[in-house]
């Protein structure tokens, strides 16, 4: 594979977001997977569960030339700890990582059609380049929600906030 190509860019800084989403569930503890700060808000299991609906989406937008992002198949029940939850995002992942490096450079680069909540009325349709459509949870809106989320209730139940794009306040900066 070219190391140049979008492609190769693509799955590097995806396999990149991958490793720190991981540090980040992680960070976890069972008990605090109920943690919400509000009523309103998701749980932290909830966000962890996300996570993995990522990577399942990027995976289905390799299958098909209109993509219904709307409606992605429903995930099983969300597992009682998030070691099952961590493990679902890696098998998730690799297998959504096998499934865009497979295409050529040629079948990831063009425009596609995905559908989506509030796309052009009535339709919802959205034309967008493939690596638009399946950008990793990490690059999506800045740090990623779910992920970004989640290391603010770990805050508020006394976990440790692993380095995102640089040190946190619980991980020193390295020494060089």
């Amino acid at each position: 594979m070219n190391p140049a190509s979008s492609k190769h860019t693509f799955l590097r800084v995806w396999d990149c977001e991958f490793r720190t989403t991981v540090s980040v569930l992680g960070s976890f503890a069972d008990a605090a997977l109920e943690a919400k700060p509000d009523e309103r808000s998701r749980s932290g299991r909830d966000l962890a569960c996300q996570c993995v609906a990522d990577e399942r989406v990027i995976a289905s937008v390799t299958e098909k030339p209109v993509h219904d992002l709307r409606n992605v198949p429903p995930w099983p029940p969300a597992p009682e700890t998030m070691w099952e939850i961590a493990a679902a995002y890696e098998a998730t992942h690799r297998h959504a990582m096998q499934k865009v490096d497979s295409l050529t450079e040629e079948d990831f680069g063009p425009t596609v059609t995905s559908i989506v909540n509030g796309g052009d009325a009535p339709s919802g349709r959205v034309r967008m380049e493939h690596a638009t459509v399946a950008r990793p949870l990490g690059q999506r809106d800045g740090p990623g929600p779910p992920r970004g989320q989640s290391t603010i209730y770990l805050r508020q139940v006394g976990g440790k906030v692993p380095s995102i794009y640089g040190p946190s306040g619980d991980q020193p900066v390295p020494a060089y």
